[in-house]
């Protein structure tokens, strides 16, 4: 059943990515082209500017690099943060810094009881959306690495900026309320 259930969607769901990914329209799109303006404007991105490998990789990197910093500053000083009723700590720095990584890279490994040590800021503004940006991180790689082959040694593999965008607001968002 699930096996037969995968055959059947991967087929629409693969079309669905690529109009997402090359920027097609879709379905979404009344409700999304105007959120996604809104973040490209606000960002000084052009989405219809691809990049090459190096200016896509080097995205990537700031990006999480960001996405690191942030999350292992809101580990170390959750104690003094809001949103802390339990009046938790801040996380020692090797396991801010682990638990930073973990989640940056998607692999989510933890060495601690979430809900006895993290405060409700932690894990709604830190772990939660460090959950869906590093998901939608994989996604935009997956993207650019079939744009790279089909390209084969063509100009750019896609714009990463644009890429996150469109997945996070097109692919993951939708299905997170779905889901929901």
């Amino acid at each position: 059943l699930t096996l037969s259930l995968s055959v059947l969607l991967a087929w629409p769901i693969g079309i669905y990515l690529s109009r997402v990914w090359n920027g097609e329209r879709t379905w979404l799109d009344p409700v999304l082209r105007p959120v996604g303006g809104v973040f490209y404007r606000s960002a000084g991105v052009d989405p219809r500017r691809s990049q090459g490998w190096i200016g896509y990789a080097m995205a990537l990197i700031a990006f999480n690099a960001v996405g690191f910093f942030l999350l292992f500053a809101i580990h170390r000083l959750q104690g003094v943060l809001p949103l802390n009723p339990q009046g938790f700590e801040g996380l020692s720095p090797h396991l801010a810094f682990n638990n930073a990584v973990s989640f940056v890279t998607n692999t989510n490994w933890q060495s601690y009881g979430g809900e006895t040590t993290m405060s409700t800021l932690t894990q709604m503004t830190g772990l939660t959306v460090q959950n869906f940006l590093s998901a939608a991180t994989g996604a935009t790689i997956a993207a650019a690495l079939a744009r790279a082959f089909v390209a084969n040694r063509g100009e750019g593999v896609g714009n990463f900026w644009a890429d996150m965008t469109r997945t996070t607001l097109w692919v993951l968002l939708p299905l997170s309320i779905v889901l929901a």
